[in-house]
Protein backbone atom coordinates (compact mmCIF):
# COMPACT_ATOMS: atom_id res chain seq x y z
CA UNK A 1 0.00 0.00 0.00
CA UNK A 2 1.23 3.47 -0.87
CA UNK A 3 -0.38 6.89 -0.59
CA UNK A 4 -0.47 9.22 -3.57
CA UNK A 5 -1.79 12.69 -4.28
CA UNK A 6 -5.27 12.83 -5.79
CA UNK A 7 -5.23 13.85 -9.43
CA UNK A 8 -7.86 14.12 -12.12
CA UNK A 9 -6.92 11.95 -15.11
CA UNK A 10 -8.32 12.03 -18.61
CA UNK A 11 -11.35 9.77 -18.85
CA UNK A 12 -13.54 7.84 -21.22
CA UNK A 13 -17.20 8.46 -20.58
CA UNK A 14 -19.46 5.63 -19.41
CA UNK A 15 -22.95 6.85 -20.14
CA UNK A 16 -26.47 5.38 -20.19
CA UNK A 17 -29.67 6.60 -21.82
CA UNK A 18 -32.83 5.20 -20.28
CA UNK A 19 -36.38 5.59 -21.58
CA UNK A 20 -39.49 3.81 -22.83
CA UNK A 21 -39.62 2.75 -26.46
CA UNK A 22 -39.99 5.68 -28.85
CA UNK A 23 -38.33 8.34 -26.68
CA UNK A 24 -35.27 8.64 -28.92
CA UNK A 25 -32.52 6.66 -27.19
CA UNK A 26 -30.74 5.54 -30.37
CA UNK A 27 -30.99 8.92 -32.09
CA UNK A 28 -29.77 10.76 -29.00
CA UNK A 29 -26.93 8.26 -28.50
CA UNK A 30 -25.74 8.84 -32.07
CA UNK A 31 -25.73 12.63 -31.61
CA UNK A 32 -23.79 12.26 -28.36
CA UNK A 33 -21.30 9.91 -30.05
CA UNK A 34 -20.67 12.36 -32.89
CA UNK A 35 -20.12 15.16 -30.39
CA UNK A 36 -17.61 13.00 -28.52
CA UNK A 37 -15.49 12.21 -31.58
CA UNK A 38 -16.45 14.53 -34.46
CA UNK A 39 -16.01 11.62 -36.89
CA UNK A 40 -18.86 9.28 -37.83
CA UNK A 41 -16.33 6.69 -39.02
CA UNK A 42 -15.17 6.27 -35.40
CA UNK A 43 -18.69 5.56 -34.11
CA UNK A 44 -20.16 2.05 -33.95
CA UNK A 45 -23.55 0.77 -32.82
CA UNK A 46 -23.77 -2.75 -31.37
CA UNK A 47 -27.35 -3.22 -32.55
CA UNK A 48 -29.58 -5.74 -30.77
CA UNK A 49 -32.77 -3.96 -31.90
CA UNK A 50 -33.30 -5.61 -35.30
CA UNK A 51 -31.02 -3.13 -37.12
CA UNK A 52 -33.06 -0.14 -35.95
CA UNK A 53 -29.94 2.04 -36.00
CA UNK A 54 -30.03 1.94 -39.81
CA UNK A 55 -33.06 4.22 -39.63
CA UNK A 56 -30.63 7.02 -38.79
CA UNK A 57 -28.11 6.37 -41.57
CA UNK A 58 -28.85 9.86 -42.88
CA UNK A 59 -26.97 11.32 -39.91
CA UNK A 60 -23.59 10.03 -41.10
CA UNK A 61 -21.50 7.02 -42.08
CA UNK A 62 -21.37 5.38 -38.66
CA UNK A 63 -20.67 1.68 -38.28
CA UNK A 64 -23.09 -1.03 -37.21
CA UNK A 65 -22.35 -4.40 -35.62
CA UNK A 66 -25.61 -6.42 -35.63
CA UNK A 67 -25.88 -8.68 -32.58
CA UNK A 68 -28.31 -11.57 -32.85
CA UNK A 69 -29.61 -13.89 -30.11
CA UNK A 70 -28.59 -15.48 -27.85
CA UNK A 71 -27.87 -12.27 -25.96
CA UNK A 72 -25.33 -13.71 -23.54
CA UNK A 73 -22.79 -11.58 -21.63
CA UNK A 74 -20.01 -13.37 -23.54
CA UNK A 75 -21.43 -12.30 -26.92
CA UNK A 76 -21.65 -8.69 -25.73
CA UNK A 77 -18.04 -8.86 -24.54
CA UNK A 78 -16.93 -10.28 -27.89
CA UNK A 79 -18.79 -7.49 -29.69
CA UNK A 80 -17.03 -4.81 -27.60
CA UNK A 81 -13.65 -6.40 -28.32
CA UNK A 82 -14.46 -6.51 -32.06
CA UNK A 83 -15.26 -2.78 -32.03
CA UNK A 84 -12.05 -1.97 -30.14
CA UNK A 85 -10.00 -4.01 -32.61
CA UNK A 86 -11.56 -1.96 -35.42
CA UNK A 87 -10.17 1.20 -33.75
CA UNK A 88 -13.54 2.71 -32.89
CA UNK A 89 -13.65 5.66 -30.49
CA UNK A 90 -17.30 5.50 -29.37
CA UNK A 91 -19.26 2.29 -28.85
CA UNK A 92 -23.04 2.54 -28.56
CA UNK A 93 -24.59 -0.60 -27.05
CA UNK A 94 -28.21 -0.54 -28.18
CA UNK A 95 -29.41 -2.02 -25.97
CA UNK A 96 -28.00 -3.26 -22.68
CA UNK A 97 -31.46 -4.51 -21.70
CA UNK A 98 -31.20 -7.56 -23.91
CA UNK A 99 -28.17 -8.79 -21.96
CA UNK A 100 -30.15 -8.82 -18.70
CA UNK A 101 -33.19 -10.40 -20.35
CA UNK A 102 -30.83 -13.06 -21.68
CA UNK A 103 -29.53 -13.70 -18.17
CA UNK A 104 -33.10 -14.00 -16.84
CA UNK A 105 -33.97 -16.44 -19.63
CA UNK A 106 -30.97 -18.62 -18.83
CA UNK A 107 -31.87 -18.58 -15.14
CA UNK A 108 -35.47 -19.59 -15.81
CA UNK A 109 -34.28 -22.61 -17.81
CA UNK A 110 -31.83 -23.81 -15.16
CA UNK A 111 -32.72 -26.65 -12.83
CA UNK A 112 -31.81 -26.90 -9.17
CA UNK A 113 -31.52 -24.30 -6.44
CA UNK A 114 -32.32 -20.76 -7.65
CA UNK A 115 -29.81 -19.10 -5.29
CA UNK A 116 -27.02 -21.44 -6.39
CA UNK A 117 -27.87 -20.77 -10.03
CA UNK A 118 -27.56 -17.02 -9.48
CA UNK A 119 -24.11 -17.70 -8.08
CA UNK A 120 -23.20 -19.03 -11.52
CA UNK A 121 -24.84 -16.27 -13.54
CA UNK A 122 -23.85 -13.19 -11.54
CA UNK A 123 -20.12 -13.49 -12.39
CA UNK A 124 -21.03 -13.67 -16.09
CA UNK A 125 -23.12 -10.50 -15.87
CA UNK A 126 -20.40 -8.78 -13.81
CA UNK A 127 -17.80 -9.71 -16.45
CA UNK A 128 -19.86 -7.85 -19.07
CA UNK A 129 -20.22 -4.82 -16.79
CA UNK A 130 -16.48 -4.73 -16.07
CA UNK A 131 -15.68 -5.07 -19.78
CA UNK A 132 -17.68 -1.91 -20.47
CA UNK A 133 -15.95 -0.05 -17.65
CA UNK A 134 -12.48 -1.12 -18.80
CA UNK A 135 -12.96 -0.36 -22.49
CA UNK A 136 -10.53 2.04 -24.14
CA UNK A 137 -13.51 3.56 -25.98
CA UNK A 138 -16.29 5.87 -24.87
CA UNK A 139 -19.31 3.70 -24.02
CA UNK A 140 -22.93 4.76 -24.45
CA UNK A 141 -25.47 2.16 -23.38
CA UNK A 142 -29.22 2.37 -23.94
CA UNK A 143 -31.63 0.87 -21.43
CA UNK A 144 -35.31 0.25 -22.13
CA UNK A 145 -37.63 1.18 -19.28
CA UNK A 146 -41.16 0.27 -18.34
CA UNK A 147 -43.70 1.62 -15.89
CA UNK A 148 -43.23 0.14 -12.44
CA UNK A 149 -46.05 -0.44 -9.98
CA UNK A 150 -46.49 -1.22 -6.30
CA UNK A 151 -49.61 -2.56 -4.60
CA UNK A 152 -51.17 -0.13 -2.14
CA UNK A 153 -54.14 -0.68 0.12
CA UNK A 154 -57.11 1.67 -0.21
CA UNK A 155 -60.52 1.18 1.41
CA UNK A 156 -59.56 -2.40 2.20
CA UNK A 157 -58.61 -3.14 -1.42
CA UNK A 158 -55.17 -3.65 -2.96
CA UNK A 159 -54.75 -1.28 -5.88
CA UNK A 160 -51.72 -0.98 -8.23
CA UNK A 161 -50.07 2.43 -8.05
CA UNK A 162 -47.57 3.84 -10.55
CA UNK A 163 -44.18 4.63 -9.01
CA UNK A 164 -42.20 5.70 -12.07
CA UNK A 165 -40.06 4.10 -14.74
CA UNK A 166 -37.84 1.12 -14.05
CA UNK A 167 -34.95 0.19 -16.32
CA UNK A 168 -34.87 -3.29 -17.84
CA UNK A 169 -31.52 -4.28 -16.40
CA UNK A 170 -30.14 -5.49 -13.12
CA UNK A 171 -30.92 -3.31 -10.12
CA UNK A 172 -28.03 -0.95 -9.44
CA UNK A 173 -26.68 -1.02 -13.01
CA UNK A 174 -26.93 2.77 -13.14
CA UNK A 175 -24.32 2.98 -10.37
CA UNK A 176 -21.72 1.71 -12.84
CA UNK A 177 -22.09 4.70 -15.16
CA UNK A 178 -20.56 8.15 -14.87
CA UNK A 179 -23.61 9.77 -16.42
CA UNK A 180 -27.23 8.62 -16.80
CA UNK A 181 -29.86 10.48 -18.82
CA UNK A 182 -33.59 9.76 -18.55
CA UNK A 183 -35.55 10.57 -21.74
CA UNK A 184 -39.29 11.24 -21.86
CA UNK A 185 -41.62 10.68 -24.81
CA UNK A 186 -41.10 14.31 -25.88
CA UNK A 187 -37.34 13.55 -26.20
CA UNK A 188 -36.42 15.75 -23.24
CA UNK A 189 -33.47 14.59 -21.16
CA UNK A 190 -32.84 14.94 -17.45
CA UNK A 191 -29.80 13.68 -15.58
CA UNK A 192 -30.53 11.11 -12.86
CA UNK A 193 -26.85 10.52 -12.14
CA UNK A 194 -23.99 12.84 -12.98
CA UNK A 195 -20.42 12.59 -11.75
CA UNK A 196 -19.35 15.22 -14.28
CA UNK A 197 -21.36 17.96 -12.58
CA UNK A 198 -22.42 19.28 -15.99
CA UNK A 199 -26.11 18.35 -15.97
CA UNK A 200 -27.25 17.52 -12.44
CA UNK A 201 -30.11 19.69 -11.14
CA UNK A 202 -30.34 21.44 -14.52
CA UNK A 203 -33.62 21.94 -16.44
CA UNK A 204 -34.63 19.27 -18.94
CA UNK A 205 -33.21 19.69 -22.42
CA UNK A 206 -33.00 18.02 -25.83
CA UNK A 207 -29.73 16.16 -26.49
CA UNK A 208 -27.65 17.41 -29.44
CA UNK A 209 -24.14 16.85 -30.74
CA UNK A 210 -23.12 19.88 -28.66
CA UNK A 211 -24.03 17.88 -25.55
CA UNK A 212 -21.45 15.31 -26.60
CA UNK A 213 -18.87 18.05 -27.19
CA UNK A 214 -19.44 19.36 -23.67
CA UNK A 215 -18.90 15.85 -22.24
CA UNK A 216 -15.78 15.42 -24.37
CA UNK A 217 -14.32 18.63 -22.94
CA UNK A 218 -14.92 17.30 -19.43
CA UNK A 219 -13.22 14.00 -20.33
CA UNK A 220 -10.16 15.85 -21.63
CA UNK A 221 -9.64 18.03 -18.57
CA UNK A 222 -7.43 15.44 -16.87
CA UNK A 223 -3.74 14.65 -17.13
CA UNK A 224 -2.42 14.12 -20.64
CA UNK A 225 -0.28 10.97 -21.04
CA UNK A 226 2.30 12.97 -22.98
CA UNK A 227 2.84 14.99 -19.79
CA UNK A 228 3.34 11.78 -17.80
CA UNK A 229 5.91 10.54 -20.34
CA UNK A 230 7.88 13.76 -19.85
CA UNK A 231 7.77 13.22 -16.08
CA UNK A 232 9.10 9.67 -16.55
CA UNK A 233 11.90 10.95 -18.75
CA UNK A 234 12.85 13.56 -16.14
CA UNK A 235 13.21 11.01 -13.29
CA UNK A 236 16.75 10.84 -11.86
CA UNK A 237 16.36 7.96 -9.42
CA UNK A 238 14.53 4.66 -9.02
CA UNK A 239 12.80 6.12 -5.98
CA UNK A 240 11.26 8.97 -7.96
CA UNK A 241 10.36 6.58 -10.80
CA UNK A 242 8.63 4.21 -8.38
CA UNK A 243 6.66 7.09 -6.88
CA UNK A 244 5.54 8.12 -10.36
CA UNK A 245 4.59 4.54 -11.17
CA UNK A 246 2.22 4.35 -8.18
CA UNK A 247 0.74 7.73 -9.06
CA UNK A 248 -0.17 6.64 -12.59
CA UNK A 249 -0.66 2.91 -12.08
CA UNK A 250 -4.05 3.06 -13.85
CA UNK A 251 -2.17 3.93 -17.04
CA UNK A 252 0.54 1.29 -16.72
CA UNK A 253 -0.53 -0.55 -19.89
CA UNK A 254 0.03 2.59 -21.96
CA UNK A 255 3.24 3.59 -20.12
CA UNK A 256 4.83 0.19 -19.51
CA UNK A 257 7.60 0.53 -22.10
CA UNK A 258 8.46 4.04 -20.90
CA UNK A 259 8.74 2.89 -17.27
CA UNK A 260 10.86 -0.15 -18.18
CA UNK A 261 13.14 1.84 -20.46
CA UNK A 262 13.68 4.56 -17.86
CA UNK A 263 14.31 1.98 -15.12
CA UNK A 264 16.96 0.31 -17.28
CA UNK A 265 18.54 3.68 -18.07
CA UNK A 266 18.71 4.72 -14.39
CA UNK A 267 20.09 1.31 -13.38
CA UNK A 268 22.82 1.43 -16.04
CA UNK A 269 23.80 4.95 -15.05
CA UNK A 270 23.88 3.97 -11.38
CA UNK A 271 26.06 0.92 -12.11
CA UNK A 272 28.38 3.06 -14.22
CA UNK A 273 28.83 5.56 -11.37
CA UNK A 274 29.54 2.72 -8.92
CA UNK A 275 32.16 1.29 -11.28
CA UNK A 276 33.78 4.72 -11.77
CA UNK A 277 33.90 5.34 -8.02
CA UNK A 278 35.43 1.94 -7.48
CA UNK A 279 38.06 2.64 -10.10
CA UNK A 280 38.85 6.03 -8.57
CA UNK A 281 39.17 4.63 -5.06
CA UNK A 282 41.50 1.89 -6.34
Amino acid sequence: MQLRKSERKKAKIRMALQSPSGAGKTYSALLLAYGLTGDWNKVVVIDTEHNSSDLYAHLGDFNVLPLEPPFTPERYIKAIETCEAADMEVIIIDSISHEWEGILQIHSNMTGNSFTNWGKLTPRHNAFTQRMLQSKCHIIGTIRSKQDYVMTERDGKHIPQKVGLKGVTRDGMDYEFTLVFELDLKHNATSTKDRTGLFMDKPEFVITAETGEKIKAWCNEGTDLSVVRKKIKACKSLESLTKLYHQYIDYYDELEEHFKSKKLSITKLSNKKVAQNGSTNA
